[in-house]
């Protein structure tokens, strides 16, 4: 069976659902393409916290329904020393901010309403509160790291990647 058919989901031994094969592997499909968004995703990371930066790429993924970008970047938040504890607040940071930082969760909440464009632009309020508490340079790399992983996103959940088999370390 090749990537691009689907299998019959059905249980296992443990009654466990059995994984879906990916529609397509974008990476042998459209190898300049992967690579150029390997490559953009390095230049967003730079100058953002590892720690911010991963929550941003938790929530967000978790906004799009993206479980591969949720499997990997939780990973990688965990292998950077982040908590059980506040990624499992995540989907709720709103009401659970103490758990964050006043930085992260203007990071946050830029990174839902650049996510969540359909319901309406990015308010002058949310931006506001993100540019007084970053640098411009660094709200740039943050903007770039919300564009690139909602990307990611798309081609995650487009093409049905597989959550489940990451590995932190090995990315791209």
């Amino acid at each position: 069976m090749s990537a691009t058919e689907t299998k019959r989901e059905k249980t296992d031994d443990e009654g466990y659902v059995g994984e879906h094969c990916p529609r397509m592997v974008l990476a042998e499909r459209a190898p300049e393409v992967y690579r150029a968004l390997v490559r953009l995703d390095a230049a967003a990371r730079q100058g953002v916290e590892p720690a911010m930066r991963e929550l941003v790429k938790v929530r967000v993924s978790q906004l799009n329904g993206c479980a591969f970008c949720v499997d990997m970047h939780s990973k990688d938040a965990l292998a950077a020393g982040e908590s059980v504890e506040r990624l499992m607040q995540l989907t709720v940071w709103e009401e659970s901010r103490h758990f964050y930082t006043e930085r992260e969760t203007a990071a946050l909440e830029l990174a839902e309403a650049m996510t969540l464009l359909p319901s309406g632009p990015v308010s002058d309020e949310v931006y506001g509160r993100a540019a007084k508490l970053f640098g411009e340079e660094e709200l740039a790399q943050l903007i770039s790291v919300v564009t690139v992983i909602n990307a990611w996103n798309r081609i995650g959940v487009t093409t049905r990647m597989v959550a489940g088999h990451y590995q932190p370390g090995n990315a791209g």
